[in-house]
């Protein structure tokens, strides 16, 4: 055998599969690289060993604490009037946030974190304004130990060191990091049945005006979820809100079908809201892209107590079926609540919910509401026409009976009847939702969806033009039913402020005539004589055009148009001197 002879220049590469010379220049290079990707990794591994996720596994996790900076309030005067830059620093023993900068006039965050509570169980916050320079504002330390755990505490925090209160609303995970059991559905948490003082507690008032029932939920499991991820994997939970308060499940991880087996209680403000139900998927990317494995939303007064339920999952946009194999939640759910203070709570302000998604700009959903005030406005036209066609006469029996049931009325009518009256459309709804037994909100059949389907293939075979003409129609007809309402308002004011005097003083006199008429005659028999006139003018005189008095007097009063059409410009003072020279001339 015979071999190459290598220059002293060159190394052997032991690594290579077969004996290559390699220069040592390039191997000092990819020493050096080693060497100091080694020096970065410790680094990269040091922050990632620091970094939240890893912290929650390297130490004994107690809860997981959800936080909702609303807004401040009565902050000290040299902050108000330049509100830019304030912010918020939580700290939770090695846990801390900075909410975002304040950029509005008024100190309004509405933003949801979370935080890990360990050993330490004090939050601190301080308020802090960035300006030319950082100024301390306030702090306040809540001792979270004292809260109650899978319930939403809404807080109004006095500031130490400073004025003003912080509003926030703080809720405390359950227990230690809860591993998921494959306990079967059929498992029966055992709830003591409620006493009769304690079934009956929300008919007293003794908890205040604002809390009119509670609401108890049992989250056992779900059925039929899809994967969300590459690998398959799922580690759904649930997530429970009604109105601002908001509480989770733990996470049953490798598991298209968790059993999650938690009840929760919450305290009900309002008897018209609902409960929302979320399940998300828990890996990081699925919650950074904040995709849903199914919604979810139960009005509370179609709860049926203690009813066991399956609830079919829907999508993001809560109309169409969620993404699996039939993706359904079962629950159950018992409301108790107080009907005395739930009717006088619904006549003040709806709770406000502090975190939501801004609305979106949907295309589709802008042309349904331009459809929708198309078709009122297509109605009101008809309904007018209807209106004009019983004083012509044109159909003897219907204007007749029109005339009959108009004197009858207005002889037995009374002030009193006028609530009864607004009583009336209630009544033939009624009537069928009694007759049907059923609720207007079930879940749509496949038929139903079909045809749904069927309705949106109808719609994209449109064509271009058709779409075009169809969106002009729509277009001109409101423009049209704006432009008169507009039009119309623009008169009344014009003749309330004596746009044209003779009409103002004209409506003035009608008006204390009818006020005169009024005081004087029951207003039953002044309604009946209207109707006579209103259905004997057509036979009195058979050649006079349709008309409606008001509407043709409040005609005659100028719009804004109108009136900058009028207006009268001034003549300017060189034509004067022209006109004057060439008259002398």
């Amino acid at each position: 055998m015979w071999s190459i002879p290598i220059p002293d220049s060159l190394a052997m590469d032991p690594l290579a599969p077969t004996a290559l010379a390699v220069s040592s220049d390039f191997m000092d290079r990819i020493g050096s690289g080693l060497t100091l990707l080694r020096d970065h990794g410790k680094k990269v591994q040091k922050y990632l060993w620091k970094s939240k996720k890893l912290e929650v596994l390297k130490k004994s996790l107690k809860t997981q604490v959800n936080i909702v900076l609303v807004e401040a309030k009565n902050l000290v005067d040299d902050v108000l009037p330049n509100p830019n830059g304030l912010y918020c620093k939580f700290k939770l023993g090695n846990e801390s946030h900075k909410s975002k900068q304040v950029t509005k006039a008024k100190p309004i965050w509405r933003e949801r974190f979370n935080l890990y509570m360990y050993e330490d169980s004090n939050l601190e916050v301080i308020l802090w304004h960035k300006g030319k320079q950082k100024t301390f504002v306030g702090r306040c330390v809540i001792d979270l130990s004292q809260l109650e755990r899978e319930r939403t505490h809404e807080l109004w925090q006095e500031l130490e060191y400073g004025h003003g209160s912080l509003h926030m609303l703080i809720t405390l995970g359950g227990s230690e990091r809860c591993v998921s059991t494959d306990n079967l559905l059929t498992t029966q948490i055992y709830q003591p049945l409620p006493t009769k003082e304690e079934k009956f507690t929300w008919y007293r008032l003794e908890n205040g005006w604002n809390e009119v029932g509670q609401l108890s939920v049992t989250v056992h499991g779900a059925r039929g979820l899809c994967s969300l991820g590459l690998n398959g994997n799922i580690g759904a939970y649930c997530v429970l809100e009604v109105d601002n308060a908001r509480v989770q499940t733990h996470a049953v991880h490798n598991c298209s079908e968790p059993n999650w087996n938690k009840n929760f209680i919450f305290t009900v403000n309002d008897v018209t809201s609902t409960l929302d139900i979320t399940i998300y998927d828990e890996s990081i990317i699925q919650s950074m892209k904040g995709e849903t494995l199914g919604k979810i939303s139960i009005p509370l007064l179609r709860i049926k107590n203690n009813e066991k339920k399956w609830y079919a999952l829907k999508d993001r946009s809560k109309k169409h079926s969620a993404k699996g194999n039939c993706p359904r939640i079962l629950l159950e759910m018992a409301l108790e609540w107080n009907p005395i203070k739930a009717s006088l709570r619904v006549l003040s302000p709806k709770p406000t919910k502090y975190v939501q998604k801004p609305p979106k700009f949907s295309i589709p959903l802008i042309y349904n509401n331009l459809k929708f005030i198309k078709i009122v406005f297509d109605y009101i036209y008809l309904g007018n026409e209807h209106y004009k066609q019983a004083f012509e006469w044109e159909n003897r029996e219907q204007s007749a009976l029109a005339l009959g049931a108009w004197l009858i009325f207005w002889y037995f009518f009374r002030m009193w009847m006028t609530p009864l009256l607004l009583v009336v459309p209630f009544l033939p709804y009624w009537a069928m939702n009694r007759g049907n037994n059923c609720s207007q909100l079930l879940p749509l059949t496949s038929d139903e969806e079909t045809s749904d389907e069927d309705i949106e293939i109808q719609k994209d075979d449109k064509t271009i033009v058709s779409r075009l003409y169809e969106l002009q129609d729509l277009t001109l007809t409101i423009k049209n039913g704006i432009d008169y309402i507009v039009s119309l308002i623009e008169r009344i004011k014009n003749l309330i402020n004596f746009s044209v005097p003779y009409l103002s003083y004209l409506a003035i006199i009608a008006l204390t005539v009818a006020a005169i008429a009024f005081y004087i005659i029951p207003v039953n028999y002044i309604f009946m004589a209207l109707g006579l006139y209103k259905f004997t003018r057509k036979v009195l005189n058979p050649d006079r055009v349709p008309n409606n008095d008001l509407e043709d007097f409040i005609s005659r009063v100028p719009d804004n148009e109108i009136l900058k059409q009028w207006r009268e410009l001034k003549v300017t003072e060189t034509g004067l001197s022209r006109s004057n020279s060439m008259k002398r001339r």
